[in-house]
């Protein structure tokens, strides 16, 4: 039999969508594109937004058109947040949620069987494992995505994901050096360590994050830690000076920003301020010279007013971001902000998501530019056409060389020349 995945969202999801596709396939079934003929259809759902609902129905509706006979099975966030509106979608003929997912082949099997629907919807409890998982490879030959943490407790007022992904829980140190010896066996050099809330890891063990990524840096043949996106307040002084004495670490750091207003961050219920913020970011750049700081912005949430904005674009500017994701505030049903007043329009997000796409656009210019007339090591991944490879610097710049022999897999100095809005492109050194 043959199996598709399709995932959306996080970095978290596609490492899950991975573990899923090696189970199928241990189970004998042939793996093949989303766009192909499949005997089951996976949609790994992601619900941080109504638009990920949105393209979680369509999909289920698409692919039961492609294969009118196919097996299509929900899984994820969306289930598992929002379980009733989950089984009222006729497409699904298996539903899970984020939990319990082992028990997937033989519900698919079930279904096959008795041509009735399977669902099986855990609720989270207090208490709850981490789910053992290891994967063992990726399509990406030279990036291992590795998920280290599941949960998040920080309660955002505009977030749905601690009802979906549940209380903190954490891999054991152990299996995550079994994992990464695994993978850096298998050709892997660099390594990202993931979770719903990574600086969490490690609570529930009395552990911090900085304990897994020292973990990660003894393993032979690991010559590159990255992490994924951070709460930046649960980072601190010691966690950032322990990282830097690690050479493996990759001097790249998702803060997650939301707003650069102190106003609209307490009404979001995030757990710091703008001045701590600032404070964190000149540690980094301290430690780790050279750094990229990204992050994520958003723009119209309640009650955001013109002043509001002005101060959120004016710390944009001041920090000068590296790389930054801008969204407009949707409304979540489930969470606090849906029935906050002072809802904005969705003109007015529009012409403010406009206004800070083009700030950071120019600070993301401007960092490129800074790379030029530097040497930089780029872990190759890709070719862009013939004779022209692209992979990404410590920091993730991506940079382009042309060179006859493909590089793809290995690390290389390369001399930065020039820089382009997106990319800059060098000469192997």
């Amino acid at each position: 039999m043959k199996i598709a995945f399709f995932t959306l969202g996080c970095k978290v999801n596609q490492y899950e969508a991975q573990i899923l596709s090696q189970q199928f396939a241990a189970h004998g079934y042939e793996v093949v594109p989303h766009d192909q003929q499949a005997d089951v259809y996976v949609i790994n759902s992601c619900t941080v937004t109504a638009t990920g609902d949105k393209k979680t129905r369509q999909m289920l509706r698409h692919f039961k058109a492609q294969n009118p006979q196919a097996k299509l099975v929900l899984t994820g966030c969306f289930p598992q947040a929002f379980p009733d509106a989950a089984q009222r979608l006729p497409e699904a003929d298996v539903i899970t949620g984020a939990r319990g997912r082992a028990e997937l082949t033989q519900m698919v099997e079930e279904a096959f069987r008795t041509g009735e629907r399977q669902i099986s919807i855990l609720a989270h409890e207090r208490g709850e494992p981490f789910e053992p998982m290891q994967a063992d490879g990726f399509s990406q030959r030279t990036r291992a995505f590795v998920k280290i943490e599941d949960g998040c407790e920080r309660y955002c007022s505009y977030c749905i994901i601690p009802t979906a992904r549940g209380p903190v829980r954490s891999k054991p140190l152990e299996d995550l050096k079994g994992e990464l010896t695994a993978l850096s066996q298998a050709g892997y050099q660099e390594v990202v360590l993931v979770g719903i809330n990574l600086p969490s890891y490690g609570k529930e063990l009395g552990l911090r994050l900085i304990d897994a990524v020292e973990a990660a840096a003894q393993v032979p043949g690991i010559q590159r830690i990255r992490l994924g996106s951070l709460e930046p307040e649960l980072l601190t002084g010691e966690d950032i000076a322990r990282m830097a004495a690690l050479p493996q670490m990759c001097p790249q750091f998702h803060l997650s920003l939301q707003s650069g207003c102190d106003a609209t961050l307490k009404r979001m219920n995030r757990h710091y301020d703008t001045a701590e913020y600032a404070r964190i970011v000149a540690d980094l750049r301290a430690h780790f010279p050279n750094c990229a700081i990204t992050t994520d912005l958003m723009v119209g949430f309640p009650g955001e007013t013109e002043e509001e904005f002005q101060a959120s674009l004016a710390f944009a500017q001041q920090i000068s971001f590296a790389k930054t994701h801008v969204f407009a505030y949707s409304q979540r049903p489930g969470t606090r902000a849906a029935s906050m007043p002072g809802q904005v329009s969705r003109k007015e997000k529009e012409t403010r998501s406009a206004a800070m796409i083009s700030l950071t656009d120019a600070t993301r210019k401007e960092f490129l530019e800074q790379q030029v007339g530097r040497t930089l090591m780029v872990l190759f991944e890709s070719p862009v056409r013939d004779g022209l490879y692209e992979g990404y610097s410590e920091n993730y710049t991506p940079v382009r060389v042309s060179c006859q022999k493909d590089p793809r897999g290995s690390i290389l100095p390369v001399f930065i020349t020039q820089a382009s809005d997106t990319f800059c492109v060098g000469e192997l050194a």
